[in-house]
């Protein structure tokens, strides 16, 4: 694996104050988001670029919250966001708003996903190990709901911390979805 690193900078958010460092792997940047004092072992969120999620405040989906959540748990109690740019479940962001269009039309998001000819999800893992051994992370609890997440990183996982976000009324058959089919614990 090929990666570039960047410094750690000052990262003041609405938050609270943070600590940054990029890290380039092939043609995405990925990035780090993390307290002050990190030990071996830390409290971790591992999220997923959403554009409309996280900077649009869409409400098809529970990610931009679930980024909200991650940021300020991190900011009171320690720890890091590890930001994979991994948007639309790894389909990129053209191929998830033709997923959006396909859904409006009456698929759920596993099945617009496999419309397009992608699986239910696209996404792997492999820089956040890259990542936490820079930091020489030994273990981490884990802020997801998500057994991918659970099963890629399980040789680091020391407890898992369930993020609950609210359903509201274009989101909840988006996340009986993700319950049902992928597995989630909500």
């Amino acid at each position: 694996m090929n990666i570039e690193v960047s410094q750690i900078a000052n990262l003041p958010t609405k938050f609270g104050n943070f600590k940054i460092k990029a890290y380039k792997e092939n043609h995405k940047e990925h990035l780090a988001i993390f307290s002050l004092n990190l030990g071996e072992i830390v409290n971790l969120r591992v999220h997923s670029e959403c554009l409309t999620g996280d900077a649009l405040g869409s409400k098809k989906c529970d990610c931009g919250e679930q980024l909200e959540s991650a940021l300020k748990y991190i900011a009171n109690n320690g720890g890091m966001v590890i930001y994979l740019r991994q948007e639309g479940r790894n389909i990129g962001l053209l191929n998830k708003v033709n997923a959006y269009n396909l859904q409006d039309s009456g698929l759920d998001t596993i099945q617009a996903n496999h419309q397009l000819g992608f699986k239910a999800d696209e996404r792997t893992y492999e820089i956040v190990d890259f990542i936490l051994n820079d930091f020489g992370i030994k273990g981490v609890n884990l802020l997801t709901n998500n057994p991918l997440k659970l099963s890629s990183l399980k040789s680091k996982i020391i407890s898992r911390i369930p993020i609950q976000i609210t359903p509201n009324e274009y989101n909840k058959d988006y996340l009986s979805i993700k319950k049902e089919q992928m597995g989630h614990m909500l």
